[in-house]
């Protein structure tokens, strides 16, 4: 497959994005309506900035994905009212992690009991995504998060695994899930072309998105963005490419954590794809 699929896998991107204030602006500008629009959720700031800022881009014509992280909903009647929200906004898809709230702003602990509170509930969303982890969870053990995608596969659609920057681990981890029948396709975790001092400035703030928070996690990873000429996407795409590509391996496209470089994302992603196409 190769070159082919490869670029295949960079025509079905989903750009992660935090909820400021000029996310709205940066995305109009930068973002084909063909390009799938995933808003992270902070447990300092709450829902609302991504319920806010998905209406208005699903508004604006694109296909949005909020993160609805468990430990953010305060009970049962909050869930149904976000999913309500939503529904009325246009949305058929939502991304369900646990999230980092500590403690949770209610009685979910974790993105299962949602996950079957959502079926209950009719299941409102066509699609519903989870949280896979190619690298160790700094609190799980990697069979447990592989036996939670087990778990919860009667209620999600898909996966988005979290950053790897490993592309031997990346590939033994798409080969584990298949060999225990997780079955549903992965959108892989790729972080976009991000510039060192932004990164770093971004990483300082408090409450910009799960996705900084978890690099802040993993300081080997932090250490892949700060030194200079550390990371280079094309680079590991290149080197997973066999992995990525490869039928068995189910996946259905690129999960790329902008970090809000939203034009440089999408220049980078145009480029490479001239670049392939030779």
């Amino acid at each position: 497959m190769g070159t082919a699929g490869l670029k295949a896998l960079l025509h079905r991107v989903r750009y992660e994005v935090l909820p400021a204030k000029s996310t709205e602006d940066k995305v109009l500008a930068h973002v084909p309506r063909d390009v799938v629009v995933t808003v992270t959720a902070s447990p300092v700031k709450g829902l609302e900035p991504t319920l806010d800022l998905t209406a208005r881009l699903a508004a604006h014509g694109y296909r949005v994905v909020p993160h609805v992280p468990a430990r953010l909903l305060r009970d049962d009647r909050h869930l149904k009212e976000v999913a309500g929200r939503l529904r009325e906004a246009g949305v058929d898809d939502v991304f369900v992690p646990a999230g980092d709230a500590d403690p949770p702003a209610g009685g979910f602990e974790g993105a299962l009991p949602v996950l079957r509170r959502l079926s209950e509930l009719g299941s409102p969303f066509a699609r519903v995504g989870v949280t896979g982890y190619p690298e160790s969870h700094p609190l799980i053990h990697d069979d447990v998060t592989i036996q939670a995608m087990w778990d919860k596969r009667a209620y999600a659609t898909y996966i988005v695994s979290n950053l790897c920057f490993d592309p031997r681990v990346l590939g033994e981890w798409l080969a584990r899930i298949r060999r225990r029948d997780v079955a549903l396709p992965v959108h892989v975790g790729v972080a976009g072309p991000v510039q060192r001092t932004k990164l770093l400035a971004m990483a300082t703030r408090i409450g910009v998105g799960e996705s900084t928070r978890f690099l802040a996690k993993h300081p080997a990873w932090f250490a892949r963005f700060a030194a200079p000429g550390g990371y280079a996407p094309e680079r590991l795409l290149t080197r997973t490419q066999e992995a990525l590509t490869a039928p068995s391996a189910g996946v259905a496209g690129l999960h790329v954590f902008t970090f809000n470089q939203i034009a440089e994302t999408e220049r980078w992603r145009r480029a490479l794809l001239d670049r392939l196409g030779g």
